[in-house]
């Protein structure tokens, strides 16, 4: 399945002899996947089908579909609500009695609301079988043209996501290859430190000052953040160069890479590599604001 994003529009109708329909689908960002289907009345079964056709093509996303049917003048008849006849026909004569006046002509009754209403020819169950297809067609087609544009914003989700990956992995690099994290440079550091301690205070014990040093260099390290990130950004390429969906995938590497990053600028001991996983962090939020886009 190619990589979707949960955005997306589209629309398809069709018509059978004095019957036509649109329908319209919409999807926006979901955590998971929700389905609204809307139909008229009587048309529950092409509600059913519609249900099982959606859930097999999409993953996530808040999806809204609706379908309008609209029905010819010849395709309905009028029926006469007798009951209401005779009630408004008994009312009149006894008005009559006290009163006096006509009684209501024909055409009068007619003109009443509630006498007269419009109901839907009956149909036999082969053309309503052979009309319920026609719009279950149309549907497939309209789900499948939602699918294309899915498809289409997912693509350009995933070139964006590729490009922020890759700036991932060079700030990563960068920190890597930091002239900070020499083995020279940190015994340089240390050394100034321990250096400033001992001579604000003779008293302090030197060899115990240089083993606190070497625990607090240890605890320094950035090297096995430094290799998880490698791995995450490794793990990142392949789910963009793989199937989908991956978004709940890349979202969990997301916060790992959040994570690494807190560790790394956390335990910084060099302004250069704090400023750099600053930068990264940045390009991580930028990650993650994508990726509630894509299913």
């Amino acid at each position: 399945m190619t990589l979707q994003s949960m955005t997306g529009f589209a629309r398809s109708q069709g018509e059978m002899e004095q019957t036509s329909w649109v329908w319209e689908l919409r999807s926006v960002n979901g955590k998971g996947l929700d389905l609204r289907v809307r139909v008229p009345s009587g048309y529950e079964a092409v509600e059913t089908q519609a249900r099982t056709i959606l859930s097999k093509l999409f993953k996530r996303g808040n999806i809204q579909v609706s379908l309008n049917v609209t029905k010819s003048a010849t395709a309905t008849l009028p029926v006469v609500n007798h009951a209401a006849v005779d009630a408004l026909m008994t009312s009149a004569r006894e008005l009559q009695k006290t009163t006096g006046g006509d009684l209501p002509t024909l055409a009068e009754v007619f003109s009443m609301r509630g006498v007269v209403e419009l109901a839907e020819a009956d149909l036999d169950e082969k053309t309503q079988e052979k009309r319920n297809t026609l719009i279950v067609e149309s549907l497939n087609q309209a789900a499948n043209d939602l699918v294309k544009m899915r498809q289409g914003e997912g693509v350009a989700i995933a070139e964006v996501l590729r490009q922020q990956i890759t700036k991932i992995g060079e700030l990563q690099l960068s920190i890597e290859n930091n002239d900070s994290r020499t083995p020279q440079a940190i015994k340089t550091q240390l050394q100034s430190q321990v250096d400033k301690l001992i001579e604000a205070n003779s008293n302090f014990d030197e060899q115990r000052l240089y083993q606190e040093a070497a625990i607090l260099a240890a605890k320094a390290d950035l090297q096995e953040e430094l290799d998880r990130l490698k791995v995450h950004v490794s793990s990142a390429n392949d789910l963009l160069s793989g199937p989908g969906p991956v978004g709940r995938q890349l979202d969990f590497l997301a916060q790992e890479f959040n994570r690494e990053c807190n560790t790394i600028c956390s335990k910084s001991n060099s302004a250069e590599v704090t400023s750099i996983g600053l930068d990264m962090k940045l390009i991580i939020d930028q990650f993650r604001e994508q990726l509630q886009n894509m299913e």
